[in-house]
């Protein structure tokens, strides 16, 4: 008796990476683009408040950043990739700030869920940093992932569903355009 043909996987052992970049919006608008990842929700993370509210987070009181977690297939993006969009996508040398939006609920963090996440996302801020492409240090705080919480269902795909909102026309379509995303 002969053993069984291997079959194919269909499902790739897919990762998860959880990035704050300021507004989660904008982050999700570009990297739902990039290919590789499978999927994008935004949410809260690094805080101590349970299961919070947009408008807790945005009082600034939680301790929470907004974040997205990316699911994405390392062999087609790896980690160092993805990292190298985040810092492509936003001003690294901010803190607490993007653009208008104020406060630490839009720090710059890339949240490790693993030991090698961990060291790639150190290897890539001090390579970002070194690069000449920001004209002050980067400020981006790596810290291990804590609980996600997704934000509310009118939340995700917020620029895709709402591409003519002022705040989606004057900021977010910009970016996208700059990294000559879809737009």
């Amino acid at each position: 008796m002969s053993d069984p043909a291997p079959t194919d996987d269909a499902s790739p052992a897919l990762e998860t990476a959880t990035l704050g970049a300021g507004c989660y919006w904008c982050i999700e608008a570009v990297l739902e683009q990039i290919d590789g990842v499978k999927g994008v929700t935004s949410g809260f993370m690094g805080g101590a408040v349970d299961d919070p509210s947009y408008e807790a987070v945005c009082s600034g009181t939680t301790g929470h950043a907004e974040v997205v977690q990316v699911e994405f297939d390392p062999a087609v993006l790896p980690y160092a990739e993805l990292l190298e969009w985040f810092w492509r996508l936003h001003d690294p040398t901010t803190l607490n700030r993007q653009g208008a939006d104020v406060g630490t609920q839009y720090r710059s963090a890339i949240f490790w869920h693993t030991e090698a996440q961990r060291e790639t996302a150190e290897k890539s801020k001090r390579a970002a940093d070194a690069s000449g492409a920001f004209s002050s240090p980067i400020v981006t705080e790596i810290t291990r992932a804590s609980t996600f919480w997704p934000a509310k269902a009118s939340h995700q795909e917020y620029y895709r569903n709402n591409k003519q909102q002022p705040y989606c026309r004057m900021v977010i379509a910009p970016k996208l355009k700059k990294l000559d995303l879809d737009h």
